[in-house]
């Protein structure tokens, strides 16, 4: 039984969550319509072709994902808001972001989450170059992690795995590290903990 009236930002949200759980190739305008209980043509009169819904749910996307607000009483507080609320966006709709990318839109997507890091390297004293590797720096950390998440979670299983590297004479007269790293790591912590140490060692100016 066809549904009743139909808005647009109701085709983009079935249409963002349809590529979110199985990808872009899945989005047909048939099985959107399927998922919609409405009619094919119902879809092309809110939205166009698949070409023009593919490109406005990269702005929806685009937009979403601009939604970040620092929170923190101090810069390195705040920029760890910052570079969590990113990782989760990126960990939270890989499909997503890989349209944007495909689409040519990567960097825009980028810019909110840019715009918030140059206000708190403003905020703690950084101009001009030194400001601009902070924003960067902290941005590939929360990437580069991010990447290294889903290549572990995607890889098959380790033979030999960590335990057996890491047996208590591997790590000479320290077991305690033995035994720490031949579990899985706590990415979460890892997380924090590495973006931390970055966002103290650039706002001392480290390196310059």
């Amino acid at each position: 039984m066809a549904r009743g009236a139909l808005s647009r930002e109701e085709v983009l949200a079935a249409a963002a969550e349809l590529v979110k759980r199985q990808g872009p190739d899945a989005l047909t305008m048939r099985r959107l319509a399927a998922g919609l209980g409405t009619a094919v043509t119902s879809i092309y009169w809110h939205v166009g072709g698949r070409e023009a819904l593919l490109d406005a749910l990269v702005e929806r996307t685009v937009a979403d994902l601009g939604e970040i607000r620092p929170h923190g009483r101090t810069p390195e507080q705040r920029v760890v808001s910052v570079a969590r609320a990113l990782r989760r966006q990126l960990r939270d709709h890989p499909h997503l972001v890989a349209l944007v990318h495909e689409r040519g839109l990567t960097d825009r997507m980028f810019l909110p989450a840019q715009q918030a890091l140059v206000r708190e390297a403003h905020a703690a004293g950084l101009r001009g170059g030194r400001a601009a590797e902070f924003v960067r720096a902290v941005q590939f950390q929360v990437v580069g992690h991010v990447l290294v998440e889903r290549n572990r979670e995607r890889a098959p299983a380790q033979h030999p795995g960590g335990e057996e590297l890491w047996r208590a004479e591997a790590a000479g007269d320290d077991p305690a590290l033995a035994r720490a790293l031949s579990r899985p790591p706590a990415a979460d912590r890892l997380f924090v903990t590495s973006v931390r140490a970055l966002v103290r060692g650039l706002l001392a100016g480290d390196g310059q």
